[in-house]
Formats: structure tokens, sequence, C-alpha cells
């Protein structure tokens, strides 16, 4: 497959890298794609407080790894009884998996983390339950 750069340049993308071992390669969050979405009331305080303190978290904790996507509760009714909306604001982890959901502004940086199940550790970023399951061998 060949692209053209901004330039109006063709290129090639790199073969992708064989995988090493027998089973399917297990993903980092070095690798997986954020796609979160934020559930808000219209254009309240708590609803920009939100938007405006998960998008600082997701530059500093996972940048370049994600995608929020905000949905307006008053305009999008039916998308809030699918994702069982039931306060607001919400914001929903669709990826990675397992789906979590956390509501309220997202202004305790650490509840937040913990509810993504993210932990900062030496600049990189780790599973709770990865860090939880070594401290108990």
């Amino acid at each position: 497959m060949t692209t053209k750069n901004n330039q109006g340049e063709s290129s090639t993308p790199p073969a992708a890298a064989p995988k090493s071992g027998d089973g399917p390669e297990k993903e980092t969050t070095d690798t997986v794609q954020w796609d979160l979405k934020l559930y808000v009331a219209g254009q309240t305080t708590k609803s920009l407080t939100a938007f405006t303190n998960l998008k600082k978290l997701c530059e500093e904790h996972i940048p370049g790894k994600f995608r929020i996507e905000v949905i307006d509760h008053l305009e999008h009714l039916q998308l809030a009884a699918g994702d069982q909306i039931l306060a607001i604001p919400t914001l929903i982890r669709k990826l990675p998996e397992p789906i979590r959901k956390i509501i309220g502004d997202l202004s305790n940086t650490e509840r937040v983390l913990v509810g993504l199940d993210l932990r900062p550790v030496g600049g990189k970023l780790e599973s709770w339950t990865k860090k939880e399951s070594a401290d108990e061998t």
C-alpha cells in the first residue's frame, strides 16, 4: 500500500513486525487505543469541567492513544438509554475492554485513574490488576 504525505511524496509503510511466541501477543497500554464516551447535559459547568479534566488526564497518561466522543444527553436520549446512563456527566471506557463507567466531573484524578484501570508507574501505565497479581506472588 502506498500513501502520500502532506508534501505529496509517496511512501510505503513498513511491513508489520513478525510476532514472536506461540500465542497471540498481549496488548499493552503502549499499543492500545482508548475509546472513551463522555455523556454530558448541554454546556453546564459540570459538563465542561468533566471534559476539561478528561482531556488533561488523557494527554498526560495516554498521549496520542485516545479518542473522546462527547454526547449531549439532551440531544441524544436514545444513545444514553442504550449505554444505560443514569447520571450526568458519565464517562464510559469502551476500549480497552472491559467496559468501565465513571460518574461525576472527573476532578479526582486518582479515582479516575483507578476507575479507568490505569496507574502511573515510572512514567509508564500499568493495569491495577497486573500490579495486584504481581504483589500476590
